[in-house]
Protein backbone atom coordinates (compact mmCIF):
# COMPACT_ATOMS: atom_id res chain seq x y z
CA UNK A 1 0.00 0.00 0.00
CA UNK A 2 1.31 3.22 -1.61
CA UNK A 3 0.77 6.06 1.58
CA UNK A 4 0.57 9.52 0.58
CA UNK A 5 0.93 12.96 3.34
CA UNK A 6 -1.60 15.02 2.03
CA UNK A 7 -4.19 17.90 3.33
CA UNK A 8 -7.33 16.89 3.82
CA UNK A 9 -10.20 19.85 3.66
CA UNK A 10 -12.69 21.30 6.14
CA UNK A 11 -13.94 24.27 7.76
CA UNK A 12 -16.74 25.67 6.51
CA UNK A 13 -16.90 28.10 2.76
CA UNK A 14 -14.57 30.17 2.29
CA UNK A 15 -13.18 29.66 5.61
CA UNK A 16 -11.09 26.38 4.49
CA UNK A 17 -9.49 24.75 7.31
CA UNK A 18 -6.87 21.62 6.49
CA UNK A 19 -5.58 18.35 8.48
CA UNK A 20 -2.27 16.78 7.62
CA UNK A 21 -2.70 13.26 7.41
CA UNK A 22 -0.99 9.72 6.27
CA UNK A 23 -3.42 8.15 3.86
CA UNK A 24 -3.55 5.47 1.15
CA UNK A 25 -3.25 7.29 -2.11
CA UNK A 26 -6.59 5.43 -4.02
CA UNK A 27 -8.71 7.38 -1.14
CA UNK A 28 -10.38 10.24 -2.04
CA UNK A 29 -8.91 13.80 -0.81
CA UNK A 30 -11.40 14.36 1.89
CA UNK A 31 -12.09 10.94 2.18
CA UNK A 32 -10.81 8.33 5.23
CA UNK A 33 -7.12 8.28 5.96
CA UNK A 34 -4.80 6.60 8.29
CA UNK A 35 -3.19 9.07 10.81
CA UNK A 36 -3.81 12.38 11.61
CA UNK A 37 -0.06 14.14 11.61
CA UNK A 38 -1.21 17.57 11.76
CA UNK A 39 -3.15 20.53 10.84
CA UNK A 40 -3.18 24.20 8.52
CA UNK A 41 -5.47 26.64 8.40
CA UNK A 42 -4.24 29.21 6.06
CA UNK A 43 -7.20 31.82 7.59
CA UNK A 44 -4.39 32.69 10.40
CA UNK A 45 -2.58 35.99 9.80
CA UNK A 46 0.25 34.99 11.74
CA UNK A 47 2.16 32.41 8.83
CA UNK A 48 3.53 31.19 12.06
CA UNK A 49 0.83 29.67 14.06
CA UNK A 50 -0.95 28.45 10.96
CA UNK A 51 0.52 24.51 10.94
CA UNK A 52 0.24 23.02 14.03
CA UNK A 53 2.73 19.39 13.07
CA UNK A 54 3.54 16.25 14.88
CA UNK A 55 7.08 16.30 13.67
CA UNK A 56 7.95 12.99 14.75
CA UNK A 57 5.01 11.10 13.33
CA UNK A 58 5.60 12.86 9.75
CA UNK A 59 9.37 11.83 10.35
CA UNK A 60 8.32 8.24 10.72
CA UNK A 61 6.30 7.97 7.45
CA UNK A 62 8.75 9.46 5.72
CA UNK A 63 11.26 6.98 6.53
CA UNK A 64 8.47 4.35 5.98
CA UNK A 65 8.75 5.76 2.86
CA UNK A 66 5.49 7.96 2.49
CA UNK A 67 5.27 10.82 -0.30
CA UNK A 68 4.59 14.02 0.65
CA UNK A 69 2.23 16.40 -1.84
CA UNK A 70 3.83 19.86 -3.10
CA UNK A 71 2.06 21.48 -0.66
CA UNK A 72 2.56 19.37 2.50
CA UNK A 73 6.48 18.74 1.07
CA UNK A 74 6.39 22.64 1.45
CA UNK A 75 5.11 22.17 5.20
CA UNK A 76 7.65 20.18 6.32
CA UNK A 77 10.84 21.82 4.31
CA UNK A 78 9.90 24.60 5.92
CA UNK A 79 9.69 22.22 9.16
CA UNK A 80 13.51 21.00 8.19
CA UNK A 81 12.43 16.86 7.77
CA UNK A 82 12.01 17.05 3.92
CA UNK A 83 13.70 18.55 1.20
CA UNK A 84 11.50 19.78 -1.55
CA UNK A 85 12.22 19.51 -4.84
CA UNK A 86 12.18 22.76 -6.89
CA UNK A 87 9.83 22.77 -9.70
CA UNK A 88 10.83 23.50 -12.91
CA UNK A 89 7.64 25.17 -15.34
CA UNK A 90 9.32 27.98 -17.26
CA UNK A 91 5.42 28.08 -18.69
CA UNK A 92 3.47 28.59 -15.75
CA UNK A 93 4.27 32.68 -15.62
CA UNK A 94 3.44 33.12 -18.95
CA UNK A 95 -0.05 35.13 -19.34
CA UNK A 96 -2.90 33.64 -20.95
CA UNK A 97 -3.74 32.96 -24.90
CA UNK A 98 -5.65 35.65 -24.96
CA UNK A 99 -3.42 37.92 -22.80
CA UNK A 100 -1.00 37.20 -25.31
CA UNK A 101 -3.01 37.60 -28.43
CA UNK A 102 -3.73 41.32 -26.64
CA UNK A 103 0.03 42.28 -25.74
CA UNK A 104 0.76 41.49 -29.45
CA UNK A 105 -2.11 43.48 -30.61
CA UNK A 106 -0.85 46.56 -28.49
CA UNK A 107 2.56 45.81 -29.96
CA UNK A 108 1.60 45.81 -33.56
CA UNK A 109 -0.45 49.23 -33.16
CA UNK A 110 2.36 50.93 -31.46
CA UNK A 111 4.56 49.74 -34.33
CA UNK A 112 2.31 50.83 -36.24
CA UNK A 113 1.80 54.25 -34.94
CA UNK A 114 6.09 55.04 -34.82
CA UNK A 115 6.14 53.61 -38.43
CA UNK A 116 3.24 56.25 -39.17
CA UNK A 117 5.17 59.22 -37.30
CA UNK A 118 8.68 57.97 -38.86
CA UNK A 119 6.46 58.78 -42.36
CA UNK A 120 4.58 61.62 -41.67
CA UNK A 121 8.15 63.22 -40.46
CA UNK A 122 9.46 62.07 -43.90
CA UNK A 123 6.94 63.56 -45.80
CA UNK A 124 7.20 66.86 -44.15
CA UNK A 125 11.09 66.58 -45.37
CA UNK A 126 10.45 66.16 -48.88
CA UNK A 127 7.68 68.86 -48.81
CA UNK A 128 9.84 71.27 -47.38
CA UNK A 129 12.83 70.29 -49.71
CA UNK A 130 10.26 70.54 -52.75
CA UNK A 131 9.01 74.19 -51.73
CA UNK A 132 12.59 75.19 -50.83
CA UNK A 133 14.05 73.58 -54.18
CA UNK A 134 10.41 75.74 -56.19
CA UNK A 135 11.24 78.92 -54.06
CA UNK A 136 15.15 78.97 -55.28
CA UNK A 137 13.85 78.08 -58.93
CA UNK A 138 11.46 81.31 -58.90
CA UNK A 139 13.84 83.28 -57.16
CA UNK A 140 16.55 82.61 -60.08
CA UNK A 141 14.48 82.61 -62.62
CA UNK A 142 15.24 86.14 -65.35
CA UNK A 143 12.68 89.32 -64.45
CA UNK A 144 11.71 89.14 -67.81
CA UNK A 145 10.21 85.65 -67.48
CA UNK A 146 8.59 86.70 -64.19
CA UNK A 147 7.12 90.05 -65.58
CA UNK A 148 5.94 88.10 -68.66
CA UNK A 149 4.31 85.42 -66.33
CA UNK A 150 2.14 88.26 -64.47
CA UNK A 151 1.39 90.54 -67.43
CA UNK A 152 -0.42 87.74 -69.25
CA UNK A 153 -0.58 89.59 -72.68
CA UNK A 154 1.91 91.13 -74.75
CA UNK A 155 2.41 94.31 -75.08
CA UNK A 156 -0.39 96.61 -77.05
CA UNK A 157 0.62 97.63 -80.28
CA UNK A 158 0.49 101.73 -80.51
CA UNK A 159 -1.91 102.94 -82.90
CA UNK A 160 -1.59 106.79 -83.43
CA UNK A 161 -5.15 108.40 -83.27
CA UNK A 162 -6.75 110.57 -81.20
CA UNK A 163 -10.09 108.86 -81.54
CA UNK A 164 -8.44 105.84 -78.37
CA UNK A 165 -8.78 108.51 -75.88
CA UNK A 166 -10.95 107.71 -73.30
CA UNK A 167 -13.68 109.93 -72.50
CA UNK A 168 -13.38 112.08 -76.37
CA UNK A 169 -16.76 111.75 -78.17
CA UNK A 170 -17.11 112.41 -81.49
CA UNK A 171 -17.92 115.92 -81.41
CA UNK A 172 -15.06 116.30 -79.85
CA UNK A 173 -12.56 114.43 -82.33
CA UNK A 174 -14.34 116.54 -84.76
CA UNK A 175 -13.16 119.73 -82.97
CA UNK A 176 -9.75 118.35 -82.46
CA UNK A 177 -9.37 117.42 -86.24
CA UNK A 178 -10.47 120.79 -87.28
CA UNK A 179 -7.40 122.24 -85.65
CA UNK A 180 -5.70 119.55 -86.95
CA UNK A 181 -5.12 117.52 -83.82
CA UNK A 182 -5.32 113.57 -85.53
CA UNK A 183 -2.70 111.85 -83.21
CA UNK A 184 -1.34 110.72 -79.96
CA UNK A 185 1.89 111.67 -80.50
CA UNK A 186 0.73 115.29 -81.37
CA UNK A 187 -0.53 115.16 -77.85
CA UNK A 188 2.20 114.40 -76.50
CA UNK A 189 4.42 117.16 -78.09
CA UNK A 190 2.16 119.74 -76.73
CA UNK A 191 3.35 121.16 -73.48
CA UNK A 192 0.47 121.49 -70.63
CA UNK A 193 -0.60 124.78 -71.38
CA UNK A 194 -0.65 124.48 -74.98
CA UNK A 195 -2.64 121.26 -74.58
CA UNK A 196 -5.07 122.99 -72.02
CA UNK A 197 -5.51 125.79 -73.74
CA UNK A 198 -6.51 123.38 -76.88
CA UNK A 199 -8.87 121.53 -74.85
CA UNK A 200 -10.84 124.82 -73.83
CA UNK A 201 -11.00 125.91 -77.65
CA UNK A 202 -12.79 122.53 -78.32
CA UNK A 203 -14.94 122.48 -75.51
CA UNK A 204 -13.31 119.65 -73.75
CA UNK A 205 -13.18 120.86 -70.50
CA UNK A 206 -10.57 122.30 -68.03
CA UNK A 207 -6.57 121.16 -67.31
CA UNK A 208 -7.55 118.41 -66.34
CA UNK A 209 -8.93 116.91 -68.59
CA UNK A 210 -6.39 118.02 -70.90
CA UNK A 211 -3.82 116.28 -68.40
CA UNK A 212 -5.56 113.23 -68.65
CA UNK A 213 -5.44 112.70 -72.35
CA UNK A 214 -1.29 113.14 -72.31
CA UNK A 215 -1.86 110.40 -69.44
CA UNK A 216 -3.73 108.24 -71.63
CA UNK A 217 -1.23 108.89 -74.58
CA UNK A 218 1.43 108.33 -72.77
CA UNK A 219 0.10 104.89 -71.47
CA UNK A 220 -0.99 103.32 -75.27
CA UNK A 221 2.73 104.62 -76.06
CA UNK A 222 3.90 102.29 -73.40
CA UNK A 223 1.95 99.54 -75.07
CA UNK A 224 -0.86 99.95 -72.14
CA UNK A 225 -3.86 99.18 -74.31
CA UNK A 226 -6.96 101.97 -74.37
CA UNK A 227 -8.94 102.19 -71.45
CA UNK A 228 -12.56 101.66 -72.74
CA UNK A 229 -13.36 98.27 -73.62
CA UNK A 230 -15.40 99.75 -76.75
CA UNK A 231 -11.92 101.80 -77.21
CA UNK A 232 -9.96 98.78 -77.47
CA UNK A 233 -11.95 96.50 -79.71
CA UNK A 234 -11.76 99.47 -82.42
CA UNK A 235 -8.05 99.95 -81.68
CA UNK A 236 -7.35 96.17 -82.50
CA UNK A 237 -9.61 96.56 -85.39
CA UNK A 238 -7.29 99.78 -86.22
CA UNK A 239 -4.30 97.95 -85.68
CA UNK A 240 -5.33 95.12 -87.80
CA UNK A 241 -5.72 97.19 -91.05
CA UNK A 242 -2.51 99.63 -90.63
Amino acid sequence: MAVKLRLARGGSKKRPFYSIVAADERMPRDGRYIEKIGTFNPMLANVADRVVLKADRAEAWLKEGAQPTDRVARILDDAGLYKRKARNNPNKALPGKKAQERVEEKKAKVEEAAAAAVQAEEDAKAAAIAAAEEAKAAADAPAEEAASETSGDAEFPFVDAIILLDGVGEKTTEALTAEGVTKLSQILDMSDEDLAALSEKVGAGDQWQSKEWKVQAQEMKDGKGPRAKVDQDAAKKMASEA
